[in-house]
């Protein structure tokens, strides 16, 4: 006769058991959820910050600023991650750089505070370890993206050297670099890294919000 109670009761012990460790392991979930969201959240804020200048330059206008040439400089009209076309005398002195896609030179243009990157002419070939050969003097225009030199922290040093060779003129105390050929609306691929940033966002934003409202239910 006492058969039937023992087994209910054990069965009731073991539910209850099941239920606590349930319950236990929500607990858990709900504490790491929103912290693991709100850290993938900060790590992805981060990351578009580093790229918000390039998106902002990739929906800027496809006009270019004209800036000018030698002895009628519009310096005025300076607005960095803008594209821009300039028309200038090179300085005698440049610097060269290599990289997968070729060989590079950094030339100022002469009385101006701009500083041109070029792909290397005919002539301007650098080996290094070598002394560079001087860039070529014929007067050139040229158009791609316009970076303060704050804005460009890649080529510091590249700026620095140039500065120091005393032929361009920093306006306020600062040199103006032209990138040859970065136009905007041109790298798809960083938008869609934007865009997928923003999207992982606005997922953890959503986990972080139902963790909370899982905390506070518990």
């Amino acid at each position: 006769m006492n058969e039937p109670v023992s087994l209910e009761s054990a069965r009731e012990e073991r539910e209850r058991r099941i239920a606590e460790l349930e319950s236990r392991l929500a607990r858990r979930r709900v504490g790491v959820r929103p912290l693991a969201a709100t850290l993938a959240i900060a790590v992805a804020l981060v990351l578009l910050g580093m790229v918000r200048r390039d998106v902002a330059y990739f929906f800027s206008s496809g006009d270019p600023l004209t800036l000018g040439a030698e002895g009628d400089y519009r310096l005025e009209a300076l607005a960095s991650n803008r594209y821009a076309q300039v028309h200038g005398l090179p300085t005698s002195r440049g610097a060269y750089e290599r990289d997968s896609s070729g060989l590079f030179v950094l030339v100022g243009l002469r009385e101006s505070p701009f500083v041109v990157r070029r792909r290397a002419l005919p002539g301007e070939d650098w080996v290094p370890g070598r002394p560079p050969p001087p860039p070529d003097a014929t007067p050139f225009a040229i158009r791609g993206r316009l970076l303060s030199e704050e804005e460009a922290p890649r080529y510091r040093e590249a700026l620095a050297m140039l500065r120091g060779m005393g032929e361009v003129q920093p306006r306020a105390g600062r040199l103006w670099l032209l990138v040859e050929g970065e136009r905007p609306a041109e790298d798809w691929g960083l938008v869609l890294v934007a865009l997928g940033l923003l999207a992982f966002i606005a997922l953890n934003g959503v986990l972080l919000f139902k963790g909370l409202i899982r905390r506070r239910a518990a």
